[in-house]
């Protein structure tokens, strides 16, 4: 059984609850309020954006939980959460690291066939941009 499992992909969960502790410790809800007037999150397209890019920096799943303390400062908090969730999960289809589920599948394919960074690309950025553009357009 323990042939099995796979220890790049575990360290690599470890290490994403340690950053995501790290980052729930530090003073960012403190300067919530800024954070939401400054950038206009209380906007679909803009948060839509701005979970789109986050979540390609740290993961979808990261992503959501770093933005969980700002929503409920927004003025309709339902429509926020609902944006995230469109967003996020469809950002994760931009690049390999979108989500940890492409960077299981990419890896386990290895076997079989090659999928570079801009294979991935080529077809996962038109789609996540039209996706996220009438999931926006539908909000």
């Amino acid at each position: 059984m323990y042939h099995e499992i796979d220890f790049s992909l575990l360290v690599l969960f470890i290490g994403l609850f340690i950053v995501l502790a790290g980052i729930e410790k530090t003073q960012l809800s403190s300067d919530t309020m800024n954070i939401v007037t400054s950038y206009r999150l209380d906007r679909p397209a803009v948060l839509s954006t701005f979970a789109a890019v986050l979540s390609n920096i740290l993961s979808n799943v990261p992503a959501v939980l770093i933005f969980k303390p700002l929503l409920p400062r927004l003025t309709d908090p339902k429509q926020a959460w609902l944006t995230l969730a469109m967003s996020s999960t469809l950002a994760g289809n931009l690049m390999p690291l979108g989500s940890v589920t492409n960077l299981i599948v990419v890896q386990r394919a290895r076997p079989e066939v090659e999928i570079s960074f801009w294979q991935y690309f080529k077809v996962g950025a038109p789609l996540t941009v039209a996706t996220i553009v009438i999931g926006v357009l539908m909000l």
